[in-house]
C-alpha cells in the first residue's frame, strides 16, 4: 500500500497470509490485481505476470521461495527485504536466531533476489539495537518500520532510473536461520541460564519453548534468573522457592513466571503448583 501511495503503479499484488493487516483495504484498492496466497510455482501465475511486463518484482517478507522464472518476468528483476543484517541469518526465521544467539543488534536488508535463498547483492540496510528483554515477536514488530523505509528507498531509486549497484555478500559471514522444529524448541536444562532465557524469549509467544513436568507438556513464555536455589539440585530438577517454580540449569537456575500447561494458560502460581506435585523437568 505504501508503494501505491508513493505513486508507483502496482500492476499485480499478492499477499501470503489470509490474516494480513490491511487486506480488506488492499482488496478495495487493487481489486482483481490482488491475489491471496497464490502458488508462486504455477506456470499460470508466471504467464500472468509476464503478460503484465512489470519493471520490478518486489518481495516484502514473502514467506516462500520465489522461482527465478517468476523473478525474471520483471524487466529489472526482483528485490526482497529480509529482517536481518545479511549475510547473517539467511532463511525463514531470522528473528528467532537473533534472540537465541544473543545478538546485540539486528536490522533489515534490501537485496537482489537470486536462486539461492537470501544470497543476492545487498542494496540497502538499516540497523536496530536489540533490547535485551525483547522476545522474537517484539523484535519482528520493531523491524516493521525500518523494513518499510528500506523498501521505499530502494524502490524509489529504481523508479528514478538510477543504476542500483549492490554489494556482494561475504559467504564467510553467512549463517543460516531455519525455522526451529518441535525438537529444537525443547528446553535443554544443561544449558547455562542465559542461554535458556534467550531460548524462551526467542520462541515467545509462539511456538514456545517447552519442557515436561510431571508428565505434562509445559510451555515457558516468561522466565527470569532465580533469586535463590539449592546448589544440590541437578539440571532439570524443579522445586518451589517463595511460591515460584524454580528449575536448575547448567550453571544456576531460573524462575518460571508464565506459561502454558497442556495448552492452557498458566500463571506463576499454577506452574509452582505443578512443580509442587513432585516434578522433575525433562531435558536434563
Amino acid at each position: 500500500m505504501l508503494l501505491h501511495h508513493d505513486g508507483h503503479e502496482i500492476a499485480f499484488a499478492a499477499i501470503s497470509r489470509a490474516d494480513a493487516v490491511g487486506l480488506r483495504r488492499a482488496r478495495r484498492v487493487f481489486g482483481e490485481r490482488l491475489a491471496l496466497r497464490p502458488d508462486v510455482r504455477r506456470a499460470a501465475l508466471r504467464s500472468r505476470v509476464e503478460a503484465l511486463a512489470p519493471d520490478l518484482l518486489v518481495s516484502w517478507f514473502w514467506t516462500t521461495r520465489l522461482p527465478m522464472a517468476l523473478v525474471k518476468a520483471a524487466r529489472l528483476g526482483g528485490i526482497g527485504v529480509h529482517p536481518s543484517l545479511l549475510p547473517r541469518h539467511r532463511g525463514p526465521d531470522p528473528t528467532y536466531w537473533a534472540i537465541a544467539s544473543g545478538d546485540v543488534e539486528s536490522g533489515v536488508t534490501a537485496h537482489r533476489i537470486e536462486a539461492e535463498y537470501d544470497t543476492g547483492d545487498i542494496l540497502d540496510q538499516e540497523r536496530l539495537p536489540i533490547d535485551p528483554g525483547w522476545t522474537a515477536w517484539q523484535l519482528a514488530r520493531a523491524l516493521d518500520r525500518p523494513s518499510l523505509r528500506v523498501l521505499r528507498r530502494t524502490v524509489a531509486r529504481f523508479a528514478r532510473g538510477e543504476e542500483v549497484a549492490g554489494t556482494a555478500q561475504d559467504p564467510a559471514l553467512a549463517t543460516s536461520a531455519p525455522a526451529p522444529d518441535d525438537e529444537a524448541c525443547a528446553i535443554c536444562w544443561s544449558w547455562p541460564t542465559e542461554r535458556v532465557l534467550r531460548h524462551v524469549r526467542a520462541l515467545a509467544p509462539a511456538p514456545g519453548a517447552w519442557t515436561e513436568i510431571e508428565g505434562a507438556c509445559v510451555i515457558v513464555l516468561r522466565a527470569a534468573p532465580a533469586a535463590s536455589f539449592a546448589s544440590a539440585l541437578a539440571p532439570g530438577e524443579a522445586v518451589v522457592e517463595g511460591g515460584v517454580a524454580v528449575v536448575r540449569t547448567g550453571d544456576t537456575a531460573i524462575a518460571l513466571l508464565e506459561g502454558e500447561i497442556e495448552g492452557e494458560p498458566a500463571s506463576a502460581g499454577a506452574l509452582a503448583a505443578l512443580v509442587a506435585s513432585g516434578a522433575r523437568a525433562a531435558g536434563a
